[in-house]
């Protein structure tokens, strides 16, 4: 696992998320200053929770409205049903890390 740079604090506003290109894709999420990572595509379908409905600690999947638990990565409702990987997140300064696995 590797520690990268998501983004700076003041660059995610509260209730928005934004998306990693890495391999596997990672959410980053800011919950009321709290910040949270995790999978980014919905273990239903391939559509990016970056781009869900946030509310409270849950992300709701655009596509087919299967929501996840932000901090745990578990299904909450159907369709889905299998959890989302988490991944660490630490404050380093003013910048947002999360610890992502190494790339092959």
């Amino acid at each position: 696992m590797t520690w990268i740079r998501a983004c700076s604090v003041d660059e995610l506003d509260d209730g928005d998320a934004l998306r990693l290109d890495t391999t596997p894709p990672i959410a980053v999420f800011n919950v009321e200053g709290e910040f949270l990572a995790l999978a980014d595509v919905c273990t239903h379908g391939q559509s990016s929770l970056a781009d869900g409905y946030i509310e409270g600690g849950q992300v709701e999947c655009a596509w087919h409205f299967a929501k996840f638990d932000l901090r745990t990565g578990a299904a909450l409702t159907l369709p889905a049903t299998a959890p989302l990987c988490t991944y660490q997140v630490r404050i380093d300064g003013s910048d947002v890390m999360v610890e992502a696995p190494d790339e092959n």
